[in-house]
């Protein structure tokens, strides 16, 4: 039985058993996917592309992993650990990389240093002996996504570097360490968790990632699902290919569990470790270059390229297209904020309300969302409303005289419905600490004075935890901003945004026809970034 009293337990319940089946039933379809397997479709892989993906995905994987975890952990600790010139700024700046999409930095700087690229017939022509510099390998992408992604671990590896005690740091120098072995025997260790937590967002990310691969024509699972169903126009396929891409996110959350561990030295002390060691010399200025370096590439240069593209090439596309995109593009990311927010708040409201194993159990289901790529969400949707669509309200518009069309299938609803399982988990983590600000007092206050769940929801809880609401919000809507796989799969026609523009631009090989979208995404995108700079500079 579930804990609680009242007479709203059963709401609570009711819209728990209907958001859990929302997020778990799409993920179950893909399973059903398998009752009729697509023998020729899978015989054509297994002897031509699956051993290519399982290769390529690991890879991928793998050296993201490696690479976000050297460039992120050495960051944060330049930044957390040492004095040098430049360092307050490069504190902030070394973030903004998070507004820039994964696909937009890959068709920069394939823009950039692609064979026929200016710079490289420059080079061709003027340095004796130049060969071509290919781009267009593995190194090139896991480069890519490591410049895009290694924010996630510098920025959670700052805040564990900087919230250590500082009687760590002086109990390990009593005995005689010095500074860089005090770092690698007890400053690193005790940031592990935070490091890895880092990495495994950024690996989820690339396991996600469509733009990128396919803008490198590099193949994964996630163009081999985008392939089987526009390629073959087999549903069935791609979800069974689907299934294999969330085998692979199941393996990397156990190995996720079993090597964070737990942290076995409290943190509970308010000293902080604020003394940071100066660099001097050499030192400094190789800490200020190499800080900068990365800036550089990660943010400035290819804001400045595409900056370049606009003027250049692509003022003209300031047409009837242009505003339409961006009205499609606000439009989807404002309603899916506002669906994926108010479905947060009331998972937590009941969690409030009706505290108990299902109300939570709730709340750990919303949490799955985020673990799956967009495409194998568009896939697992799809499958579940083209079988409502044709076993369920199909037959009964026949049975009514009705025209036989589609409901479901391809509608905005669907699309909506994937943006709100994938980025639930995003709106739920500040949703759920500004709900924890608001002491449990206040609500028994309130129902003591008569005011019921409703009413103590409209005017205790809605005035306090607005401000993390709209933070919630502003999340969700850059974040469905730039998703590209879901929009592309399961967009209704006619409803292109930004990302569905730039993948057909640089599709052609028209990297300054995308640079205006481009530029579009990233100028929104550094909203979220700045607040979250502000946010962890308030509290460090």
């Amino acid at each position: 039985m579930l804990s609680g009293q009242g007479n709203y337990s059963w709401p609570v319940t009711l819209f728990g058993l209907l958001i859990t089946a929302l997020i778990l039933f799409p993920v179950g379809s893909l399973l059903f996917s398998w009752r009729d397997v697509q023998v020729e479709i899978w015989q054509h892989m297994l002897s031509t592309q699956l051993p290519e993906l399982i290769g390529n995905t690991l890879i991928l994987v793998a050296g993201v992993a490696v690479g976000v975890t050297v460039l992120g952990t050495s960051l944060a600790a330049l930044i957390s650990l040492c004095d040098f010139p430049g360092r307050r700024w490069l504190e902030w700046a070394l973030m903004l990389p998070f507004a820039v999409p994964a696909y937009v930095l890959a068709f920069v700087y394939l823009g950039l240093f692609d064979f026929s690229s200016p710079l490289q017939g420059w080079m061709r022509n003027n340095i004796e002996g130049f060969t071509w510099l290919d781009i267009r390998t593995p190194f090139g992408v896991i480069a890519i996504l490591v410049l895009v992604f290694y924010p996630y671990v510098y920025m959670l590896a700052r805040g564990a570097f900087q919230g250590q005690s500082r009687s760590l740091f002086e109990a390990s120098r009593l005995l005689g360490m010095s500074p860089w072995r005090t770092f690698f025997r007890v400053t690193l260790p005790v940031a592990r968790p935070a490091i890895a937590g880092g990495v495994i967002l950024a690996v989820m990310e690339t396991l996600a990632d469509f733009g990128t691969v396919s803008v490198f024509n590099y193949n994964t699972f996630t163009t081999a699902i985008y392939k089987a169903w526009f390629g073959f126009f087999n549903l069935q396929a791609a979800a069974q290919l689907a299934t294999l891409l969330l085998a692979f996110i199941v393996l990397i959350l156990m190995f996720e569990k079993s090597f964070k561990g737990q942290v076995g030295l409290s943190q509970s002390e308010r000293q902080r470790l604020n003394k940071r060691h100066r660099l001097s010399g050499s030192k400094a200025w190789l800490a200020t270059g190499f800080s900068c370096l990365i800036f550089a590439l990660a943010f400035v240069l290819p804001v400045i390229q595409l900056l370049y593209w606009v003027i250049t090439d692509a003022l003209q596309d300031f047409d009837t297209r242009y505003w339409q995109l961006l009205f499609h593009t606000l439009a989807l990311s404002s309603s899916a904020a506002l669906i994926t927010v108010a479905v947060a708040c009331m998972i937590i409201l009941g969690k409030r309300f009706q505290p108990g194993w299902f109300t939570s159990f709730v709340e750990k289901a919303g949490n799955i969302g985020y673990a799956l790529p967009g495409s194998l969400l568009a896939v697992s949707v799809m499958m579940l409303f083209g079988f409502l669509d044709n076993e369920l309200i199909i037959p009964v518009k026949e049975w009514l005289g009705l025209p036989a069309e589609q409901l479901l299938l391809g509608s905005l609803f669907a699309l909506l419905l994937a943006y709100m399982i994938r980025f639930l988990a995003v709106a739920l983590k500040p949703v759920s600490a500004a709900f924890e600000r608001v002491r449990p007092a206040m609500h028994e206050a309130a129902r003591i004075l008569g005011h019921k769940p409703a009413s103590v929801a409209r005017r205790v809880y809605l005035p306090l935890v607005m401000p993390g609401l709209l933070t919630a919000m502003l999340l969700v809507f850059v974040d469905v901003l730039k998703e590209m796989p879901a929009t592309l799969l399961m967009r209704p026609f006619g409803w292109d945004t930004f990302a569905v523009r730039i993948h057909e631009m640089t599709a052609e090989g028209e990297w300054e026809r995308a640079a205006l979208p481009a530029i579009s995404l990233i100028v929104a995108g550094l909203i979220p970034v700045i607040l979250l700079i502000r946010r962890s500079r308030i509290e460090t």
